[in-house]
């Protein structure tokens, strides 16, 4: 009995050590979290989908070229407390979006604010 008890506790034991990264969350390192920037842009897609949503959107260049962008918001659910549905934002909606960039230097950023076609600042979170 004993040494069953024993068996047990060290596969509990084994489990826990080797499981931390299937339960870590990526968090923001991948992006400056000491910078911001606003763009001004065009929406082209929302996915309203886990584990976060995602927005696409276009960008005029300073040469008049047309950038593609996209960035990420929290999880759908929690947006959806917060008043979203996967029709807050449709393709032609003029935004404006504030986010940290990505450290790799891509165009992708982590989405800090964003204000809707009205101009009106959007919630990113349920509070």
């Amino acid at each position: 009995m004993r040494q069953k008890l024993m068996v047990v506790g060290l596969s509990i034991a084994l489990v826990g050590l080797f499981s931390g990264t299937a339960f870590a969350h990526p968090g923001g390192a991948a992006f400056d979290q000491t910078t911001m920037k606003t763009f001004d842009g065009v929406v082209t897609e929302l996915q309203f989908a886990n584990p976060h949503v995602l927005v696409f959107w276009d960008v005029k260049n300073a040469q008049g070229e047309t950038e593609k962008w996209s960035g990420w918001l929290t999880a759908p659910n929690k947006l959806a407390r917060a008043g979203w549905t996967k029709h807050t934002l449709n393709p032609g909606d003029h935004i404006k979006v504030s986010g940290r960039p990505h450290r790799g230097g891509s165009h992708i950023r982590q989405i800090s604010g964003i204000a809707g076609p009205d101009g009106q600042p959007l919630p990113t979170s349920e509070n």
